[in-house]
């Protein structure tokens, strides 16, 4: 049967210039301009390298943590204004101090140089802290600091720390209940965040950690918003050079080894890379800007282009061993293999498109930016495979002699798949119809996966900011902002009695929240002047405004005095179950709405945007992708213009999505963000392998060719290049779990787990069922017409 094989090859090589039309409408051709003309087209390409590098530096990263919720709705503009009128939580590093002898004398003095320090350090505004509570404050004048300049001993030091842990101002807030750990915020400078300078600052803060606490035998951990952006920011540059150093030697490794001359593992592996830069250089020039999707275009643009340079390949090396000189055998493998490869690039470019469906920026601009890649690999490869075979492949004949009588590794591969195939024909209805159980089964689990969200998926978590905010979750009731905005209405003031009665309302609405803690508001300052003062008129109230700094007073009252917030800190615990806190806090909130007419109050904040729209935003993705089964579906059909097609790819495709979904539920795991955008892309991409198939049986498929043979040989000509293409585009993706952000190490594994699957269903579950559906086809028509 393999020498049938073989010669079923060399008499398609005569008849695949013949009049059959092209399932990729003669696109495929644009792969034999540039090879009509090597030199100049390899003069075009260095040019075309030379921009793409100043293209690369041209890109920014962006390392905000609202980006996955970024769009154009309400609730968002809403948290943008909230966020420029009140911008303290954007700038603020969160110092976390944990220890059992934390207030210990010797500590305690330690801890406030230490406070005292972090305010020399530049780029910093002010800061907050346990040192920072006042006294009651005598008649007349301002409040003294509770810690005294030297801190009194013996006794005396137990009962002043008694009365430091129970200090209204800042027991649960800046110090646990248990005094084993405080809270330092630290102010930054909004020009120092935003730029490269955040390095330096955040390494002074360390370096003082160290110097000061080091032998405190106290934990010192930093979090907040710079700290988790500049994380995110090192792990996005550090993770790009690991995807490409690591999904590059893969490629090369693997050509190498079973190509075995390095003509051509450079015509199979150099067109990916210089897709690659060619993509990135374009996405900078057009302004896109690295993130935690984007990230990962590295290895989506290898896995792309790899697949198809390696079959382009596989079919010119065929040729040249049948005996064919090198322009004609890379030109008919473009004309036998680039349509195939046309369509593939169409499927993976139909699930960029369906990205445009969701409601975050983040995920349309990675769409967009995913479609451009498809595009710009789709002509790399097309056109350098063929020009960098016709240039670098030598003595056709001695390379024919040789690999005729030596091929072991790819004939294993072929006897693999011979082997698959055979059994797979036997009897396709019976395996067409444990498929369709098999796969429906897989359906029902995946349809029972539930969204889920936390804001710590985004930040890396080998480092130190989740682990503070971890710490501050179990201790002062988290590090999440939630904020209530209070707008006024026009003819009302800040300190107008009304006004402040509606801030008064609020906070005691706030606090007593289920699930919401660390309350903060100028009713806390109120409050504290009413209880140690014996009093809280305007006046006083307005003093004590005016002699606080400013960047704490810009945290609860606006510049312009028409506007407050009421600021809370939940845990950073999933979205299904922030979701009821927020939405009870809304609804309690109605009272206050009721009670004071013309006041505006929202409740608003990250944690409360992510709680009300990722859940949402992930279903409509999961809808986006059902959708995609379909069009995919239709889209293959119309190009092979076959109904046969259509339904045979339906299956296969079905099937990497429903099992990673499977894996997912047995993990506990749920779909989040990264998962649902890896499904999505990793179906357009699986059918790679169902594609390249289903273009060689219709080339096999002719009169007087049984179903059962046409799908054998099929399989035998195209397997090998799937599996080592499969094993290419898993390695390709499958680096991302060098990552430190969860989130990608999620859409590597699944992205990479979805295409060894994709094989798997093209091995097991495409060919029974193609070779039934041509069976009935055949039947129906009552013809030995070819079906495809």
């Amino acid at each position: 049967m393999l020498e049938k094989h073989s010669e079923s090859e060399v008499h398609v090589d005569k008849v695949e210039q013949g009049p059959a039309s092209s399932i990729a409408f003669g696109l495929e051709r644009i792969g034999l301009i540039a090879v009509r003309a090597p030199i100049v087209s390899c003069i075009v390409l260095l040019v075309l390298i030379v921009g793409a590098v100043f293209g690369i530096h041209r890109i920014k990263i962006d390392d905000s943590l609202s980006q996955l919720f970024r769009s154009n709705t309400p609730e968002f503009r809403q948290y943008e204004a909230v966020t420029k009128k009140f911008p303290a939580e954007e700038f603020d590093v969160l110092v976390v101090v944990e220890g059992k002898n934390l207030l210990a004398r010797n500590n305690l003095e330690k801890l406030r140089d230490f406070v005292t320090d972090m305010q020399l350090v530049e780029g910093t505004r002010g800061l907050v802290s346990l040192f920072s509570a006042r006294q009651a404050p005598a008649p007349g004048k301002l409040p003294a600091a509770l810690f005294p300049p030297d801190l009194p001993e013996g006794a005396a030091y137990d009962k002043f720390i008694e009365t430091v842990k129970n200090n209204e101002i800042i027991r649960g807030k800046l110090l646990s209940e248990d005094g084993t750990l405080a809270l330092i915020v630290l102010s930054l400078d909004p020009e120092v965040v935003a730029s490269s300078k955040l390095t330096k600052t955040v390494g002074d803060i360390r370096a003082l950690m160290k110097e000061d606490l080091g032998d405190t035998g106290l934990n010192v951990q930093l979090s907040g918003v710079p700290v988790m952006q500049l994380e995110i920011r090192n792990a996005v540059e550090r993770d790009g050079l690991t995807y490409n150093i690591l999904g590059i030697l893969a490629g090369c490794v693997i050509a190498i080894i079973f190509f075995r001359k390095i003509s051509f593992m450079v015509a199979a592996a150099f067109p990916p890379m210089i897709a690659i830069l060619l993509a990135l250089g374009a996405l900078g020039w057009a302004n896109f800007n690295l993130n935690m999707f984007l990230n990962v275009m590295t290895p989506l643009i290898m896995v792309i282009s790899f697949s198809d340079s390696m079959q382009l390949t596989f079919a010119a090396r065929d040729r040249l061993i049948a005996g064919q000189d090198k322009f004609t055998a890379f030109k008919n493998a473009v004309l036998v293999v680039g349509p195939a490869c046309v369509l593939t690039h169409g499927t993976a470019g139909i699930s960029f498109i369906a990205l445009q469906f969701s409601d975050s920026d983040l995920i349309r601009k990675f769409g967009e930016a995913g479609l451009a890649a498809t595009i710009i690999a789709l002509v790399a490869v097309l056109s350098l495979v063929p020009v960098f075979g016709v240039l670098l492949v030598r003595n056709e004949k001695v390379f024919a002699t040789k690999f005729q009588s030596a091929d072991a590794g790819v004939q294993a591969l072929r006897n693999f798949c011979y082997w698959i195939a055979v059994r797979m024909v036997g009897r396709p209805g019976l395996f067409s119809l444990i498929a369709v159980v098999f796969v429906a089964g897989l359906g029902v689990i995946y349809a029972n996966l539930e969204p889920r969200y936390r804001l710590a998926d985004q930040v890396p978590d080998k480092r130190q900011a989740v682990a503070a905010s971890d710490r501050l979750d179990a201790k002062l009731t988290g590090a999440n902002p939630v904020n209530v905005l209070v707008e006024f209405p026009k003819g009302e003031t800040l300190y107008s009695p009304e006004t402040l009665q509606t801030i008064a309302d609020v906070h005691a609405t706030v606090e007593k929240a289920a699930g919401v803690g660390n309350v903060w508001s100028l009713e806390t300052l109120r409050r504290w002047l009413a209880e140690k003062a014996g009093g809280a008129d305007v006046a006083t109230l307005k003093e004590y405004v005016s002699v606080i700094p400013e960047h704490l007073v810009r945290r609860f009252i606006d510049a312009e005095q028409d506007a407050v917030v009421v600021a809370g800190r939940v845990p950073d615990k999933d979205s299904s179950q922030l979701l009821p806190i927020v939405d009870k806090l809304d609804s309690e909130l109605d009272a206050v709405r009721k009670k004071h007419p013309g006041y505006e109050i929202a409740v608003t904040g990250l944690a409360a945007i992510a709680a009300r729209n990722s859940a949402g935003m992930i279903e409509k993705l999961n809808r986006g992708l059902t959708v995609e089964f379909a069009l995919v579906a239709i889209f293959i059909g119309l190009a092979f213009r076959s109904w046969v097609v259509m339904f045979a790819c339906i299956l296969p495709g079905i099937f990497p999505v429903v099992m990673s979904g499977t894996v997912l539920w047995a993990m506990g795991e749920g779909l989040q963000f990264a998962s649902v955008v890896a499904l999505t892309v990793s179906f357009g991409l699986g059918l790679s392998a169902t594609i390249h198939f289903l273009n060689r049986l219709r080339l096999e498929s002719k009169p007087g060719v049984g179903s059962a043979l046409a799908v054998e040989r099929a399989t035998v000509l195209v397997g090998p290049a799937l599996i080592l293409t499969t094993l290419v585009l898993a390695c390709g993706l499958v680096v991302t779990v060098f990552s430190d952000l969860p989130s990608l190490r999620l859409f590597g594994w699944l992205s990479a787990f979805s295409m060894v699957m994709a094989l798997v269903a093209d091995l097991f579950i495409l060919r029974p069922t193609a070779m039934w559906l041509i069976n009935l086809h055949a039947r129906l028509q009552g013809t030995d017409k070819p079906a495809i």
